[in-house]
């Protein structure tokens, strides 16, 4: 019975946390050992701060980490928390990867709900609802996460590539490896094909903890670079939404937001 109730509980909170919030995945080390244990923690909240979530498979439809071709799921115990605690067969830039299944919630405010995409940089949408004749309050958002991490075990030679995610974001730049004097290259893709002029978030935060929130546009080609210091962890962050068709508005969504994170640490 205890077990059943910390379940119960664990997914009410991550329910909860992940409304309206950016999620992500967030490592012990950036930067481990060969031998040593991949650790990192599944979060959602605001400002690159938020709660943890759980390993709870029926929350997610993929967890991996994958480095070149090489995929291996990332498993542990229902419950666990960090979610991810896994040594990998070798040295090299490894990705965590992680596809929640679907969440939904009711935007009872029509201002939270106008304020949200348009932060996001999705104005469209707010167009196209009244262009629906959608209601204002009552309405339901369907939502999907897509994560990824990039870990150095060892040296962290290699680079982060597709994974099929359907958006994704993807660093051309390996923070462990590469010169980074030219600033972090990250391309954004939607279904396959890289996304262009859309609005990529960046939360930079310094070894005080401290947090400074940037906005960036990607190019032509999806590609955005970002300058990034020294010690820094950095969250990137780019939400795509799509009409839904419901018949009934207050019972089946009418919206589907895709967010995409990528997490990263630079050495000192």
């Amino acid at each position: 019975m205890k077990t059943l109730a910390f379940l119960i509980v664990s997914l009410c909170l991550n329910t909860g946390a992940a409304l309206g919030h950016e999620f992500w995945i967030s490592p012990e080390k950036y930067v481990v050992d060969p031998g040593q244990p991949i650790v990192a923690a599944l979060r959602s909240g605001q400002k690159f701060s938020g709660g943890p979530f759980s390993y709870l498979p029926p929350r997610f439809v993929r967890f991996e980490l994958i480095r070149g071709e090489l995929v291996i799921p990332v498993e542990g115990r229902i419950g666990d928390r960090p979610a991810l605690n896994m040594a990998v067969p070798e040295a090299g830039l490894w990705v965590v990867v992680h596809e929640t299944t679907d969440s939904s919630l009711t935007w009872d405010e029509w201002e939270r709900f106008e304020g949200f995409v348009t932060h996001k940089d999705l104005d469209d949408t707010l167009a196209l609802h009244a262009a629906r004749g959608l209601p204002r309050t009552g309405f339901k958002e369907s939502y999907r996460r897509f994560a990824k991490s990039l870990v150095a075990v060892g040296g962290g030679q290699g680079a982060d590539r597709e994974v099929g995610l359907r958006t994704e974001l993807v660093a051309l730049t390996n923070p462990y490896a590469d010169d980074l004097s030219d600033g972090f290259r990250v391309q954004l893709f939607f279904e396959g094909a890289p996304r262009p002029r859309a609005q990529v978030e960046v939360f930079d935060k310094d070894d005080n903890g401290a947090v400074t929130v940037m906005k960036y546009r990607t190019d032509d080609a999806g590609v955005a670079s970002i300058p990034v210091e020294k010690g820094h962890e950095y969250l990137v962050d780019a939400v795509k939404m799509l009409p839904l068709d419901a018949s009934d508005p207050t019972l089946e969504p009418v919206w589907m937001s895709l967010w995409a994170s990528l997490t990263f640490r630079v050495p000192e």
